[in-house]
This record gives C-alpha cells, sequence and structure tokens, in this order.
C-alpha cells in the first residue's frame, strides 16, 4: 500500500488525525498543501483547509488535539495564527532549538533489530535532523517499544558535552543532538 493510500483512508479518531498533523508538520507538508517557513511554523488557517480537504476538520478540532498531546509535540506562537512541530523533522528547518546542558546521563530506545548497527555505529539521526534522548529509562522503553523488542542505552551526554559536543532542548523536553558515537553509549 503506497504512502497516499495510506493517508486517504478515514481516520478513526483525533489520534489518527494527531498522526497526519505530525507527519505534515515534520515530513510531509505538502500532503495538505501548506507550506513551513524556516522555523517550521505553518499557517494554521492553510493546515485546517489542506486536513479538512480529506477529513472532517476545524480549528478547534487543531486545538483540541495539541491540548490533548501527551508528548505535546506542537506549538502556537502566541496568537494561534501559526503551528509547528516542537522536533522530529525530516525537512530542513530551524525549530530555534536553545542549547542547554544536558544531565549527566540520558536514554535511548530503539529496537532490538538495529541494535548491532548501534552497537558498532552509535546513534545517528537517519532521515531526521537529530538524535532524541530523554531524561528518564520509562520513556526510553516505550520509544523502543514503539519499533519492535525494545533496547535502550545509557547515553554518556556529560561526558559528550565535556568532549565538545552540543545538545539542545526542546519546547517539550526531548534531548537533541546530531549524533551519539558509539563510545558514549552503555546498552542496558
Amino acid at each position: 500500500m503506497s504512502s497516499s493510500q495510506q493517508i486517504s483512508k478515514e481516520p478513526d479518531t483525533e489520534k489518527e488525525i494527531g498522526k497526519f498533523i505530525a507527519l505534515i508538520l515534520r515530513h510531509k507538508p505538502q500532503f495538505a498543501g501548506v507550506t513551513l517557513d524556516e522555523h517550521g511554523w505553518a499557517d494554521v488557517d492553510e493546515l485546517v483547509a489542506g486536513i479538512s480537504r480529506r477529513y472532517p476538520f476545524d480549528r478547534t478540532m487543531l486545538e483540541n488535539i495539541v491540548a490533548a498531546d501527551e508528548k505535546k509535540r506542537y506549538s502556537f506562537n502566541e496568537d494561534h495564527t501559526k503551528i509547528r512541530a516542537n522536533q522530529g523533522h525530516s525537512v530542513q528547518v530551524d525549530v530555534e532549538l536553545k542549547k542547554a546542558v544536558p544531565p549527566e546521563i540520558l536514554y535511548h530506545g530503539s529496537a532490538i533489530k538495529f541494535e548491532q548497527s548501534i552497537d558498532s555505529t552509535g546513534l545517528i539521526s537517519k532521515s531526521r535532523l537529530y538524535v532524541h534522548l530523554s531524561t528518564d529509562y520509562d520513556t526510553a522503553v516505550k520509544v523502543g517499544k514503539r519499533h519492535g523488542e525494545p533496547v535502550i542505552y545509557r547515553v554518556l551526554s556529560g561526558k559528550m558535552v565535556a568532549d565538545g559536543f552540543e545538545f539542545f532542548l526542546s519546547e517539550n523536553g526531548v534531548w537533541l543532538t546530531k549524533s551519539v558515537p558509539a563510545e558514549y553509549l552503555e546498552k542496558l
């Protein structure tokens, strides 16, 4: 089944539409006919119009999805005329991340099927702009389970900072860095 066939199916819940919003704001704005500016912002009216061409959708639904999102994936600007994903982009945007000093230890969850690659090359962003890291083990387990049986890594982020690596903290509390070489990883 192609991507367009998967997207055109009728969503069952606001959760499904929420996933579609993430796809638009992180990876494929053209699916809703929207344009992201250099900082990842999309016009809210344009987004609502684009989504409503495929699904019954309005601004109230968008506000509800953003407010209910446990992961706080999205941000509105002050007057709610613009919206963007906080991180996770594969399209080139600068979401104005704040450089920050992370805790000494962070965590990353992945699937066992990627374990050998991670053990040899470390964590790389692949199609995304950054590697995503969490401050706690439980969150890493949840992330890892999305891709199959999880494998969890402890990231020696304090040592990375001492060695000159930069870290950023997204609006929703996710730690980001360009890569994590294997020598900074401890498999749990």
